[in-house]
């Protein structure tokens, strides 16, 4: 799991975090020193929010702690950078209980039903009873691709008729879940873009179902998002979070992007977690998110 997550890291590593001590280089700190690490850091998606936080953290850090090499810099960012990732609460979707359910949501191209199909092969291996219901009744072809995708991981998918309504869809597949003694059901959503008001409050109806139908449901709301549209995420994050109040963040396609600081800016900017990161095309590609493993794929050669 953990070589998988480094991989995964590759691009950001060698583009950005693993080259801050050779940029930095070993000598004094110097104002040019913070100007590079700052000018690095945007580089690699963190942000200007978070990076200005970074860069005037470590200043204190320097003026508190007498630190005058700019090698001491590289170690005190390692610690500010995992001090970023706090450490969530338990997993909500993992409390045992007689039905689990949780709405996976996200924009068209994150990923998103690619990942549910993940996550059912995830939880079945676990030992749990999953189900899928395809709630993105808005793109064509989307009921056929996560039928397609729980088969693989085989597992039921209940499915409505292209264009009906998704929260239906959501309704009879909590009812099935109940009557064939399921006891996880991964919903899918359409993949709305944030600027579409009325498909947001589409998503809104969906979580009504959902928290109207079980006790405390949805138990969780997975945000998936595309790793390469990098701070262009933060404003999804944003607004979804504000619509279906988004519990965690799924990081896909982190393989292919040397934005992987974006997950600081989520963390500090947003407050969400980072449950799980996809590291591949296979089913079984999906890692749990470990921040001592993040930092350390981030800058180990």
């Amino acid at each position: 799991m953990f070589k998988s997550i480094r991989e995964s890291l590759s691009r950001t590593r060698q583009s950005v975090f693993g080259q801050i001590a050779s940029v930095l280089g070993a000598g004094d700190i110097t104002e040019e020193t913070w100007e590079d690490l700052e000018a690095l850091l945007i580089q690699a998606d963190v942000g200007v929010p978070t990076t200005v936080y970074l860069v005037d953290s470590l200043r204190e850090q320097v003026r508190r702690e007498g630190l005058y090499r700019a090698d001491q810099l590289v170690n005190a960012l390692r610690a500010q950078l995992r001090a970023i990732l706090v450490d969530p609460p338990a997993f909500d979707m993992e409390e045992k209980r007689l039905l689990t359910v949780v709405m996976i949501v996200g924009v068209n191209g994150s990923g998103k039903t690619t990942t549910i199909g993940k996550l059912a092969h995830r939880y079945k291996e676990k030992g749990y009873k999953v189900m899928l219901a395809a709630g993105d009744t808005f793109r064509a072809a989307a009921i056929d691709q996560l039928t397609i995708w729980g088969e693989r991981a085989d597992v039921p998918v209940i499915a409505g008729q292209p264009g009906g309504d998704p929260a239906a869809v959501a309704y009879d597949g909590i009812r099935a879940a109940r009557a064939r003694g399921y006891n996880m059901l991964f919903i899918d959503t359409a993949g709305r873009l944030h600027t579409k008001f009325n498909l947001m409050k589409e998503l809104e109806k969906v979580y009504g179902v959902c928290r109207k139908s079980v006790h405390a449901a949805p138990h969780d709301v997975l945000l998936v998002l595309d790793a390469p549209t990098g701070q262009n995420a933060l404003t999804q994050a944003a607004k979804f979070k504000e619509s279906v109040n988004v519990s965690g963040v799924i990081l896909t396609k982190l393989d292919s992007t040397a934005k992987g600081g974006m997950v600081f800016a989520i963390y500090r900017e947003l407050g969400l977690p980072v449950r799980f990161i996809g590291t591949g095309e296979r089913i079984q590609d999906l890692a749990p998110f470990d921040a001592d493993q993040f930092i350390q794929g981030l800058f180990d050669q």
